[in-house]
């Protein structure tokens, strides 16, 4: 199920808000919560809801282990014993195929393997569960006593797919206590809403315009052509996962609960270290805090520890090349940034360095869409001329002229410009604004119109 779909629109959702809004006892709201997370997590995988349920049934008992022998070596045990099961999960389920494979090419042997359908979410939830016994183990929270409560931190519907990352201590007060008034559900009405309408009528549109040129055949297109399309995905792409978030932090406030922000407007950096500040935050911050400060952070060796941890954050993405390809091109930027870089940046007018961002994006973009190297290493050449590709063709003339105000729209909304002129003119006394109602609404309206004859149209990060 996903949430820009009719369906959960105007079934799913409001019945949950009705049940949920009439119990009064919170354990009761909690279970309503956990029934309605695991049917949404069913509709899409009936078979894999029981991983979902193994791995949240694992790291429950194996917070409680840690917690009861914090202070002597069986605590450090059961959490080996956590991270090997949950990665020997991930590492099963995602990324089996794609080692054989390489083994079998490397080796020149025939090994059979068998390709596992890949569970909706695990790369999210595997990170969740992992990141609550590591901070039962570390001290800074106490173990969960009670089962059902930490089934609703694993399988709230909310964030359970495709992020953010939430972390269990982030909303720990809040799975024992939670209030909703009337600003925070009006609140979420708009961030959902907002949400909606990114990935409906701005992420879909750019990616259905972004394919005219990244699957032409690489002999159809120009040089302009390749900047466009790979412009567009970035669009696409930046709508689609802001707009989950801002969906699921919505969804959140609705029912109680406080998500940390996943973006803040991240093409306006001017370096990679910068976009990586402000690009799905709750990941960078997964790993600074689990991976690149225990190996030893900034203090030690910490070049070793960036290039693992952009290794880690390209596997993450994906079984494929380009996606580790795509986490090395942008450590090795952030290396180059660390050493010097940020340094220039800092005496040269800001928009060549933000030029140099939204170049190097771009570039990083092409490796993320093509999971054949050949193809994304012969439409990196097409943008930097190499070839005997025109400058532009009649594709080019067609979909940036007929789309320029949705492009310039787009671009608009990708910065903080907007938001700041809105906050400005609000009228912050109502939560009920007449002004915010309408625009909701109208949203709402244009978005169900245009998925009343859409197909599937699942989100981006739901295939990581």
């Amino acid at each position: 199920m996903v949430f820009s779909s009719l369906f959960f629109l105007f079934a799913f959702l409001p019945l949950n808000l009705i049940l949920y809004y009439s119990v009064k006892k919170l354990t009761l709201k909690n279970f309503i919560l956990i029934g309605f997370s695991l049917f949404f997590y069913a509709w899409g995988e009936p078979v894999w809801i029981t991983l979902l349920i193994f791995s949240a049934t694992i790291d429950f008992f194996h917070g409680k282990i840690i917690e009861k022998n914090r202070h002597n070596y069986k605590a450090k045990l059961a959490l080996i014993s956590s991270i090997v099961v949950n990665l020997s999960l991930l590492g099963l389920f995602k990324y089996s195929g794609f080692f054989a494979s390489n083994l079998n090419w490397i080796f020149q042997t025939n090994l059979p393997y068998y390709e596992f359908g890949l569970p909706i979410g695990i790369s999210f939830y595997t990170f969740q569960t992992l990141s609550y016994t590591f901070d039962v183990y570390k001290g800074e929270i106490p173990a969960q006593k009670h089962y059902h409560r930490f089934l609703l931190f694993v399988s709230l519907f909310h964030q359970l797919v495709a992020g953010p990352i939430v972390r269990y201590q982030d909303i720990a007060k809040e799975i024992d206590y939670r209030e909703v008034n009337v600003d925070k559900f009006s609140y979420g009405i708009n961030r959902f809403v907002s949400g909606l309408g990114k990935k409906v009528l701005i992420a879909n549109t750019a990616g259905d315009l972004s394919r005219t040129f990244l699957e032409s055949a690489t002999g159809q297109i120009s040089v302009l052509g390749a900047w466009l399309g790979i412009g567009l995905f970035a669009i696409q792409i930046y709508f689609d996962f802001s707009g989950y978030s801002d969906m699921a932090i919505g969804l959140g406030r609705m029912f109680g609960f406080t998500y940390k922000e996943n973006f803040n407007y991240p093409y306006i950096s001017r370096s990679a270290t910068e976009f990586w500040r402000r690009w799905h935050i709750s990941l960078g911050s997964f790993f600074r805090d689990y991976v690149y400060i225990p190996l030893g952070g900034n203090k030690k060796k910490p070049l070793r520890n960036l290039l693992v941890v952009w290794f880690l954050t390209g596997m993450w993405h994906g079984a494929h090349w380009n996606f580790i390809i795509w986490g090395m091109f942008y450590g090795c930027l952030i290396i180059l940034e660390k050493g010097f870089l940020l340094k220039i940046f800092e005496k040269i007018p800001r928009f060549i360095s933000h030029g140099y961002l939204l170049v190097a994006a771009l570039v990083g973009w092409v490796f993320f869409y093509y999971t054949d190297l050949n193809q994304g290493l012969d439409y990196l050449k097409i943008m930097f001329g190499i070839g005997s590709h025109p400058l532009y063709d009649l594709n080019v003339k067609l979909v940036f002229v007929n789309n320029l105000l949705f492009i310039s729209a787009a671009i608009l909304l990708s910065t903080p410009w907007p938001k700041r002129l809105l906050d400005k003119f609000a009228n912050h006394e109502s939560p009920l604004q007449l002004s915010q109602v309408a625009f909701n609404a109208i949203v709402l309206i244009v978005s169900v119109t245009y998925l009343v004859g859409a197909t599937y149209n699942p989100f981006l990060y739901f295939r990581f």
